[in-house]
């Protein structure tokens, strides 16, 4: 059992933005945005989970909607609005820059954390480094798919969480991709989670710390 002791929570609804604001008790300064992945939304139980974990560490946080989800409520993204969604992200993260005094970082599961990684290749100084779960490395059952075009543009750090048991992409798929990028990247295993990762598997203390490690270097 896992509790943790956060300040409070807001609807926020501005500039295109929909989702809710964590504001930790004792803020540390870092902000952060997680987005959801292409068959959920923003109170997706992984995601308040992950809130609520950065929050108890003074983070600020967003979880939000992207675009796609806020034009329906259910059904995936469509490949033609990937763009749109990841202008939302920057939406997003203009948004918790607005409300924190230090680096922002930029989160997601699945869905979310690949537009997450793909609007920081093509924005480098939008987030200090990414943390991501579940990244859809190519569709199941397709390993030739790959989903890496803008790998070798990114040079945010990023954190890559993975269950064992993923279909989107094996250890060692993940871990041949990652060559690609050239900046701080590493892959936290979380040892037989399949793509959707269940509540208290993931170990936020060692991701957070190293987010910050490399933040701080």
């Amino acid at each position: 059992l896992m509790l943790w002791f956060v300040g409070r929570i807001t609807e926020f609804n501005e500039g295109g933005v929909h989702g809710f604001l964590h504001f930790p008790a004792e803020p540390s300064g870092e902000g952060m945005v997680l987005t959801h992945g292409a068959g959920s939304n923003c109170a997706a139980p992984l995601l308040v989970e992950m809130a609520q974990a950065a929050c108890a560490t003074g983070i600020t946080v967003l979880r939000c909607d992207l675009p796609f989800r806020q034009r329906r409520a259910y059904g995936p993204p469509m490949p033609a609005g990937s763009a749109a969604d990841r202008a939302g992200l920057h939406n997003a993260a203009a948004t918790i820059r607005s409300l924190v005094r230090g680096p922002v970082i930029l989160g997601g599961h699945s869905y979310g954390g690949r537009q997450s990684s793909m609007l920081a290749a093509e924005e480098p100084g939008v987030a200090a480094a990414l943390l991501l779960i579940s990244y859809p490395l190519h569709p199941p059952a397709k390993p030739l798919e790959l989903r890496t075009g803008h790998f070798p543009a990114l040079r945010t750090p990023a954190l890559f969480v993975q269950g064992s048991r993923d279909k989107f992409a094996t250890h060692a798929e993940l871990t041949e991709a990652l060559a690609a990028i050239p900046g701080p990247s590493r892959i936290m295993p979380v040892e037989g989670a399949p793509h959707e990762i269940g509540r208290g598997l993931i170990d936020y203390a060692a991701a957070f710390a190293q987010l910050r490690q490399w933040i701080a270097s």
